[in-house]
């Protein structure tokens, strides 16, 4: 059987039993370095073999962990922190198991995503997951300009030494929002930086470490950078006339191609 289990992210009391037990149960554990998992292995005295398996031999390295599942051998996959698939080796090997009808399961437990979002202080539902910005920067202009229009809390994983530039590209697509840099998560200097962008960036404009978070908010009413001016005016003349909110929501959204939970909280606002 292949288990994902979530590994601490900070503190080393973030394990659950049954990740534990998984753990002592496992006939190989597959992890990202085993100097880093053999430290965390070592303090809960869980003596079993590893194997390296990290984004630079993850797909060598399935062909052999497969191997081994096919012969009815337990495997645990970890990261060096959090929950292994996202961000983290993981889920190449899951989904080749998965599409040869092999046993897998995937552990609840530690991930900076959900912490990292209820300390921003913004709206927590919905939110999207999007991972790094991608290395280039044409790329990653591309993507922040797909999510101008997004209404919904964003969350991204930023490495230390490109968040400068990084948050300096969102502020030129997206525009100055508000946004929380949440670092450390679950360790002795967590912190979370509560600003607009350009504030964040005004901080970290000496240097940052650490494990980071970036937490930024969804297009609203008030933003004004990310569309056009037209449909807000329509849809609010519409309410003042005594138009229910959810006739406004169709009839804009139909009209302007808007997405509804925009016009619904503009309306609102």
């Amino acid at each position: 059987m292949l288990t994902l289990v979530p590994t601490p992210i900070g503190n080393l009391e973030d394990i659950t039993l049954r990740a534990l037990r998984v753990l002592r149960e496992a006939d190989i554990i597959a992890c990202e370095d085993t100097r880093t998992s053999g430290i965390f292995l070592k303090h809960y005295g869980i003596d079993k073999p590893l194997t390296s398996f990290h984004l630079h031999n993850e797909n060598d390295k399935s062909k052999f962990l497969l191997d081994k599942l096919r012969n009815g051998e337990n495997i645990a996959v970890i990261s060096d922190a959090g929950t292994p698939g996202v961000s983290d080796p993981g889920w190449i090997l899951l989904k080749r198991a998965l599409d040869e009808g092999l046993e897998v399961d995937v552990l609840p437990g530690p991930s900076a995503v959900l912490p990292a979002v209820l300390l921003s202080g913004l709206e927590p539902q919905p939110f999207v997951f999007l991972g790094f910005p991608p290395e280039k920067q044409g790329e990653r202009i591309k993507l922040f300009d797909s999510l101008k229009n997004f209404t919904s809390t964003m969350c991204f994983y930023i490495s230390p030494h490109k968040a400068e530039k990084h948050i300096n590209d969102m502020i030129q697509v997206l525009g100055d929002r508000r946004a929380a840099l949440v670092r450390e998560i679950s360790k002795v200097f967590q912190e979370a930086i509560r600003e607009n962008l350009s504030g964040i960036l005004e901080r970290i404009k000496s240097g940052v470490k650490g494990e980071l978070v970036l937490v930024i908010d969804g297009e609203s009413c008030d933003s004004g950078e990310t569309a056009s001016d037209s449909w807000r005016s329509e849809a609010l003349m519409m309410r003042e006339s005594g138009q229910s909110v959810k006739d406004i929501v169709n009839i804009i959204s139909a009209k302007y191609n808007v997405a509804k939970n925009l016009i619904k909280r503009c309306v609102i606002e």
